[in-house]
C-alpha cells in the first residue's frame, strides 16, 4: 500500500511539470481575398481602419466608410464640388476623419469641412498621420528648399507649416501611392522620400526637430526611391519601392533597419518582389513577417525580408491590417478583404 502511494505521487509531480508544446508560429502560405466592392470609376489608395471600421479616401474625392459587421461602403461626408480633390492621403482620430488632396492647390479637410489650404506651383502633398487625438502631421514634396511638413497640435482644426529654418535642407520628393510615407511609434516618427534623392527624415520629439538619414535604395530618378515605410518597434523598421516604370526590377528595391533608421541596409537583393507601394509588418509576429504589395501582386516574407512568398497576382495600392491574419486592400476599381492562411 506505501509502495503503491509512492508511485502514485512520484508519476503525479512528473506529469505535473510536463511542459506544455510551444505554440507553432505558423508561416503564411496563402491568401484569401474576397472583393468587398468593385468600380471601375474607383481609385483608392487611401485606407484606414479605425476601430474596426474602414475607411477609404477615393482619388474621385470621395471619402467612404464600411462599418463593422456591413457589407456595403457608405459616404462620409458631401464632395467638395469647387475643387474636385483628388484624395491621396487619409487619417482617423477617435473624433475625427482627416484627407489631404495632391497637387495645387493643396486641400486638407477634418470631417469633410477645409481647414487648410495651400497654393504653389510646386506643391504636392502625400500622406498624413497622427500621433495622438490632438497632434499630427502630414507630408509634401519640397516647395522651398525643404520638405513640406505641416503640424496640428489643436485636434486638426488648424495647421502650420515648419519653417526650413528647423528641417533638412534639400530638394526632397514623396510618393502619393499608398499613404505609407510617414511611420510612427509613441512621439517617434519616420518620413520616407523619394525621387532624385531618397532620405528617411527622423524626429523623436513629434515633430519639433529633425534630421535626416541616406537610404541605399535605388534613386536618382523622378520615379525611384522609397514608395513606403514602416516599424514595427522604435528600433526595427523596413522600407520598400523601386521604380514603377520597371515594376519587375528587385536588385534594391528593399531596406531594413536595426538602429531606428540611422542606418539601413539593402535585403534580399535580385530576389523577391519588385517594385512595391506599400510594405506592412504583419502584427504580432515580432517584427519578423512583412507583407509588400503594388501593381504585380502580394508577397509575403516570414524573415525581415530575407526571403519572399508570391501570393497573388492581384493588383492594390495599399493594404492595412486588422489582426495578424485579417487585412483590407485597395486599389484601382477594387477594395478587397485579404485572409492570410
Amino acid at each position: 500500500m506505501c509502495r503503491l502511494l509512492f508511485f502514485c505521487v512520484v508519476m503525479s509531480t512528473v506529469f505535473s511539470c510536463k511542459k506544455e508544446p510551444k505554440a507553432v508560429n505558423q508561416e503564411i502560405n496563402s491568401v484569401i481575398i474576397t472583393t468587398i466592392t468593385k468600380d471601375s470609376l474607383l481609385n483608392v489608395r487611401a485606407l484606414e481602419i479605425n476601430e474596426e471600421d474602414v475607411v477609404i479616401a477615393t482619388s474621385e474625392g470621395n471619402t467612404f466608410r464600411l462599418k463593422k459587421g456591413e457589407n456595403t461602403f457608405k459616404k462620409l461626408f458631401k464632395k467638395d464640388s469647387v475643387y474636385n480633390p483628388n484624395l491621396r492621403a487619409l487619417a482617423c482620430t477617435d473624433t475625427s476623419v482627416f484627407t489631404v488632396s495632391i497637387e495645387n492647390p493643396a486641400l486638407l479637410y477634418k470631417d469633410g469641412v477645409l481647414v487648410y489650404k495651400e497654393i504653389h506651383e510646386h506643391v504636392f502633398y502625400d500622406a498624413i498621420e497622427f500621433w495622438n487625438n490632438k497632434e499630427g502631421i502630414a507630408i509634401g514634396d519640397t516647395t522651398d528648399d525643404c520638405l513640406s511638413i505641416l503640424i496640428t497640435r489643436d485636434g486638426g482644426d488648424t495647421w502650420k507649416k515648419t519653417s526650413c529654418d528647423n528641417l533638412p535642407k534639400g530638394t526632397f520628393g514623396a510618393f502619393a501611392a499608398s499613404d505609407t510615407n510617414i511611420a510612427i511609434v509613441g512621439d517617434k516618427t519616420w518620413v520616407a522620400t523619394g525621387g532624385k534623392v531618397s532620405a528617411v527624415l527622423y524626429s523623436d520629439d513629434k515633430g519639433e526637430t529633425w534630421e535626416s538619414f541616406s537610404t541605399p535604395i535605388i534613386q536618382g530618378l523622378d520615379t525611384t526611391g522609397v514608395y513606403s515605410v514602416d516599424f514595427f518597434n522604435e528600433s526595427i523598421g523596413f522600407a520598400i519601392g523601386g521604380d514603377y516604370t520597371k515594376p519587375e526590377a528587385n536588385f534594391i528595391n528593399k531596406i531594413k533597419t536595426t538602429d531606428g533608421g540611422k542606418t539601413w541596409q539593402v535585403v534580399s537583393k535580385g530576389k523577391g518582389p519588385g517594385y512595391r507601394s506599400c510594405v506592412q509588418f504583419v502584427p504580432n509576429k515580432n517584427g519578423k513577417e512583412l507583407v509588400a504589395l503594388g501593381v504585380d501582386g502580394i508577397d509575403y516574407s516570414p524573415d525581415f525580408g530575407e526571403t519572399w512568398k508570391h501570393l497573388s497576382d492581384e493588383k492594390f495600392y495599399t493594404l492595412r491590417f486588422l489582426n495578424d491574419s485579417i487585412a483590407f486592400a485597395a486599389g484601382n476599381g477594387s477594395v478587397a478583404h485579404l485572409k492570410f492562411k
